[in-house]
């Protein structure tokens, strides 16, 4: 089986899942990165947190990495273009701590509220400072959540429940949605205006990297307070420390930092800021989740199933109709590559019959990913798919139709003057060939694929028969399609093992004989 390489702490239960999987998990924690580099030989996954940086000379080092886990949401520490270049699939677990995020969100606040760590160290030294330490409530005040995705919502609920106002400021939020929780979109400018708190919830971005500067903090409300549980390089550290010593702003409370691990900061020495070292995460309960999530999503990767949580792959989650056409997508793409001489202008797939109401776009990928499988030595996978056809200036067009004349579901790919249709068939929903450059047949996607075009008349299957006998070159399977738009036939021969290369010049050679593709259906 595989081998994962795990360089970070993981709870236990989501490694012991991978054992018990069949797979070797390798345990190296706090390797530097160049141990990683040379730790990451062989490994077909890299687990980590976020401690560990996957630069492309850890991909590239990685020659079998199949999959790289994020046992958590955040994945600036991953170079995820160039994971994708390399056929890497990134996953993450993007659920597992949303709880908990949002549950240290609402601790921070009230902590920065109240000055509740400030007045636990003047007590543990020996002063009672009660009348120094006088807070604010938070009933009447603004709330201001940049970023409404699953942890801004959920902190905003909880702050609805103290008597807040929400307001939010999130582009990709309509606003009758956010009408719909009683939260008003606002833009940046008025979110400095009027919020009172502000907490972010947004990745971490060229776009959002510096969102929290100088500029902002200028315009803010003097009762501002900023709380920073998202990622570090979000708030402007510098700027935030100028703005607080300098009373543009009330104060502060952050759980993460431009640089981590950090044990200086101009913001340090403030007394009107709170400070954790990411702790986010940091339960019982998110590290569990985190762990078995992310060792699902690794083992899903490594079977060569489609993975919810991939970053990388451009397609939804597989329904329960669509999921096991994945394989007869793939080999159809195998099959269609070995039909024609050179590389198609444009590939069409066309999905008929109930598949036409679901998402196919995993399917386009399966089909891709067999496609160019045949095409190159680099890897292939979902992730990087797109990314050749692309770059082999490939235009990859899909289309659906309700509509099937003989079959429930049918999978159609044309291109470069020849098609293929599949589809699966039986009560074991067995894998067949149904179509081929419009000659209706009957084989199995077999992995040792003859297709022999022919003239139409008697003697020609005989002889293509006895050329593959007297070379000892076993048929297993074998249909004969014809064309009512044209008098040839076409012969899909299944053999038991390659066809050398003499006997296919032997077949193009044969009397009646038009034309020898090669295909590999597996």
């Amino acid at each position: 089986m595989a081998r994962v390489l795990v360089s970070e702490k993981i709870a236990d239960g989501g490694l012991d899942a991978l054992r018990a999987a069949g797979h070797e998990v390798d345990v190296r924690l706090g390797l530097a990165p160049e141990e990683l580099v040379e730790a990451i030989k062989g490994a077909h996954a890299l687990i980590i947190r976020s401690a560990t940086t996957v630069t492309p000379e850890v991909l590239d080092a990685g020659t079998d990495l199949i999959v790289v886990g994020r046992a958590g949401i955040g994945l600036d520490n991953v170079d995820v273009a160039h994971a994708t270049t390399r056929g890497v699939m990134v996953v993450n677990a993007p659920q597992s701590n949303i709880l908990s995020a949002a549950e240290q969100t609402m601790a921070l606040l009230l902590a920065q509220a109240r000055n509740i760590p400030q007045a636990h160290n003047a007590l543990v030294q020996g002063r009672w400072e009660r009348s120094k330490w006088e807070g604010v409530e938070l009933a009447d005040k603004t709330l201001a959540v940049i970023g409404l995705g699953r942890i801004g919502k959920l902190v905003a609920q909880r702050a609805m429940a103290f008597g807040m106002r929400i307001i939010a400021h999130d582009p990709f939020i309509a606003p009758d949605r956010a009408r719909a929780m009683n939260i008003e979109l606002v833009s940046l400018d008025e979110v400095a205006l009027q919020a009172d708190f502000l907490t972010l919830h947004v990745a971490k971005t060229p776009e959002t990297i510096g969102l929290i500067g100088a500029e902002f903090l200028a315009k803010a409300k003097p009762e501002l307070r900023v709380i920073n549980v998202s990622r570090g390089g979000i708030v402007d550290e510098a700027a935030l420390a100028h703005a607080i010593s300098t009373g543009q702003i009330a104060g502060a409370a952050l759980d993460v930092f431009e640089k981590e691990p950090t044990t200086e900061s101009p913001l340090f020495s403030l007394p009107s800021v709170v400070v954790a070292p990411h702790l986010g995460a940091s339960t019982r309960e998110a590290q569990d989740k985190a762990g078995d999530t992310i060792a699902e999503q690794v083992g899903l990767a490594l079977a060569g199933e489609f993975v919810p949580f991939a970053v990388n792959v451009a397609a939804a989650e597989a329904s329960e109709t669509v999921r096991p056409y994945l394989g007869v997508a793939e080999q159809l793409g195998r099959l269609f590559a070995g039909l024609g001489a050179g590389t198609p202008a444009s590939v069409e797939i066309e999905y008929q019959g109930e598949l036409a109401g679901y998402d196919t776009r995993i399917l386009t990928l399966s089909v891709l990913k067999g496609l160019f499988g045949t095409m190159t030595d680099e890897p292939v996978s979902y992730v990087n798919a797109p990314q050749l056809a692309a770059e082999r200036g490939i235009e990859v067009k899909d289309s659906s139709t309700s509509s099937s004349v003989d079959w429930i579901n049918l999978i159609s790919i044309s291109g470069g003057g020849h098609q293929i249709a599949g589809t699966l068939v039986g009560l074991k929903a067995d894998a067949r060939v149904v179509q081929i450059d419009g000659h209706s047949l009957d084989v199995p996607p077999s992995a040792n694929l003859l297709v022999v075009r022919n003239d139409d008349r008697p003697g020609v299957i005989g002889r293509v028969g006895t050329i593959l006998g007297n070379a000892g070159v076993n048929i297993a399977d074998m249909d004969v399609g014809r064309s009512s738009q044209a008098a040839s036939a076409l012969m899909v021969i299944a053999t038991t093992q390659p066809a050398p290369a003499e006997v296919v010049d032997a077949l193009r050679a044969c009397d009646g004989v038009t034309e020898v593709a090669v295909a590999a259906g597996a």
